[in-house]
């Protein structure tokens, strides 16, 4: 998040169009994968691409980080 960061600081709260990914994980029951937050709300994994990093790569980092589970194959 450092790069988001660091445009923050160049542009403060004008708005910035970012890429990031979310993961749609199912296991063999077709059941979806949801993150618990802190606010009480659900959400899927994801978040924010940072410099050098492919979409897959964004990806499986975020759902690593976030869930501690490695991704297999995805299917885009």
């Amino acid at each position: 998040m450092d790069y988001v960061s660091e445009l923050r600081k160049l542009v403060g709260h004008k708005p910035l169009i970012l890429t990031g990914a979310v993961v749609l994980a199912l296991n063999k029951k077709n059941e979806l994968l949801l993150q618990h937050r802190t606010d009480g709300g659900w959400r899927l994994p994801g978040g924010l691409m940072e410099l050098g990093e492919s979409l897959e790569d964004t990806a499986r980092r975020e759902v690593r980080e976030e869930t501690n589970l490695a991704v297999g194959e995805l299917n885009f």
